[in-house]
This record gives C-alpha cells, sequence and structure tokens, in this order.
C-alpha cells in the first residue's frame, strides 16, 4: 500500500505505536488512518497506542480521524490508547464537545503499555521518569 503518511507504524510485537511528532495536515491524517487499520489487520496486533505528547492542538478534523482510527481498531480486534495529551489539548476538546469515543487514554507510554501487560525499560533512565 502507498502510503502519504510520513509517520511510522511501529509494530512492537502485536503493539503498534504511532507518535505524531508536531501538527499533521488533513490529508496525512487520512493517509495515517488508512497505514494504521491496514497494518492491524495485516499483523495482527492486539492494540495501538497513538502518542499526541508533542501536539499543540488537535482540531475537530484531527479529534474525528483519531476516533474513526479506535473505531476501525475495535472492528479488527485491537484496543487503541491515546498518550500523552497536553492539558490545553484536553480542554480544548471538551469545549468543542468531542469525546473521542472507543478511545482509552493514558498519561505515558509506559502507562498505556503496562495496560497490554507488556513492561518497557527505559535504556539509561535508571527508573527516573517515565516517557
Amino acid at each position: 500500500m502507498t502510503t502519504h503518511s510520513s509517520i511510522p507504524v511501529l509494530d512492537l510485537g502485536g503493539l503498534l505505536l504511532v507518535t505524531i511528532q508536531g501538527e499533521l495536515p488533513d490529508d496525512a491524517a487520512v493517509a495515517l488512518q488508512e497505514e494504521v487499520t491496514e497494518t492491524i489487520s495485516r499483523t495482527g496486533a492486539r492494540g495501538l497506542i497513538i502518542d499526541i505528547g508533542s501536539l499543540e492542538m488537535v482540531d475537530s478534523f484531527l479529534a474525528r480521524v483519531l476516533a474513526e482510527v479506535a473505531a476501525a481498531s475495535r472492528l479488527l480486534a485491537a484496543r487503541a490508547v491515546l498518550v500523552g495529551m497536553r492539558p490545553a489539548v484536553a480542554i480544548t476538546l471538551v469545549e468543542l464537545g468531542l469525546t473521542l469515543p472507543g478511545l482509552a487514554t493514558a498519561r505515558t507510554l509506559t502507562e498505556a503499555a503496562a495496560g497490554f501487560g507488556v513492561s518497557i525499560e527505559h535504556a539509561g533512565s535508571r527508573g527516573q521518569g517515565e516517557t
């Protein structure tokens, strides 16, 4: 499948990780949605972690795409978790009336992975802080 998304979908052995770095144009969001669902189908992944920690804002279109990714993931027997949401993003989503149905949240990547029974070791962190 040809993709217009420059965001890698990493397969971590049954879990997929998507890290959105910076603003995501609408066409790239749609391409990412297609790539994620194709990757879940192809790999049989049981979970998807979407890290939005670097996003300053999430508009209504991206919020809808994230909710649709979660819905498609559920239909493909995978659970989606959104991590790293900034307080300003959460406030904006609430103000817009966007609830992201079916999309679980976690504060950190480590917390999200733990929800799937996966422990993440941070090389060189020696137990300090989390991603």
